[in-house]
């Protein structure tokens, strides 16, 4: 084994010590760790990416079942949605996307460019909002607001954006649901993960079909990212989650730095 694919391994913890922490965000390293560390190509990797959010977020969810708090009012208006456009995008909308999109002063912009470049961006919102974000919203349960056209469509978008860059979006899910319904954050957070375990296995089926599986590979690193989540929901025990967010926060802009280096300087990277 390479000692770049060991550090994979070590990522693919990092990814679960993350998760277990601070609930978000792990699945955001996700691409880049397959992409620098595996030389996994764009289409498989975020077929992968779906995979370990899924297996992961589901584990969060199944705890969360017990303590009645998914609102499952939202899963069906805003959760299927989300499920439907996801699954659409990776059966037919990702097998035609074509290897190199178009040019622009020279530079041919590739499949695998576009996604990384869309994954910079909202790698760099969710890092901005992690380390300015100190609200705490406090709403009654039961001033619910149901914007059903809103929550559909949301839903729709969500479904779509996440399914391109092959991420679970909790960390745009969750502003949606407390902004746009008033829904308490504690709720947002645990109807999030619930939708986020479902959206993310129900893309990945569409990809069964389309995309060459190493199962082996895929279980192998998926276990060593569910060993994280229970090392890190451990350590979430006697560490500050908010205080990590700001952090995390900050390491995600500096993985959106490299990124940007690598590719712009360094010629895209060779898939095996």
């Amino acid at each position: 084994m390479e000692i770049t694919q060991i550090l994979g391994y070590f990522g693919a913890l990092a990814i679960g010590v993350v998760l277990g922490l601070i609930g978000s965000g792990g699945s955001l390293m996700a691409i880049p760790i397959f992409t620098y560390f595996f030389h996994i190509g764009p289409v498989t990797t975020t077929a992968y990416s779906l995979f370990v959010v899924g297996t992961s977020a589901t584990i969060g969810a199944l705890g969360n079942l017990k303590k009645k708090l998914v609102n499952f009012r939202i899963v069906i208006f805003f959760g299927i949605p989300t499920f439907i456009s996801v699954f659409l995008v990776r059966k037919f909308l990702i097998p035609i996307i074509p290897e190199e999109l178009f040019s622009l002063f020279g530079y041919v912009v590739t499949q695998h460019f576009a996604i990384l470049f869309l994954l910079a961006i909202l790698m760099l919102v969710s890092g901005y909002s992690m380390i300015h974000n100190n609200k705490v919203y406090h709403n009654p349960f039961d001033q619910l607001y149901y914007n059903y056209p809103i929550m559909i469509i949301a839903g729709v978008l969500i479904g779509v954006l996440t399914g391109v860059i092959g991420i679970g979006g909790g960390f745009l899910i969750v502003p949606s649901l407390v902004i746009c319904l008033r829904l308490p954050m504690k709720n947002a957070v645990v109807t999030s993960m619930f939708i986020i375990a479902l959206k993310s296995l129900i893309g990945f089926l569409g990809d069964i079909l389309n995309v060459e599986i190493n199962w082996s590979f895929l279980f192998g690193f998926t276990l060593v990212s569910v060993l994280g989540i229970l090392l890190g929901s451990y350590f979430s025990t006697f560490v500050k989650g908010e205080k990590l967010k700001k952090y995390f926060g900050w390491f995600l802009i500096c993985i959106v730095l490299c990124i940007m280096v690598k590719e712009l300087f360094f010629g895209e990277t060779e898939f095996i």
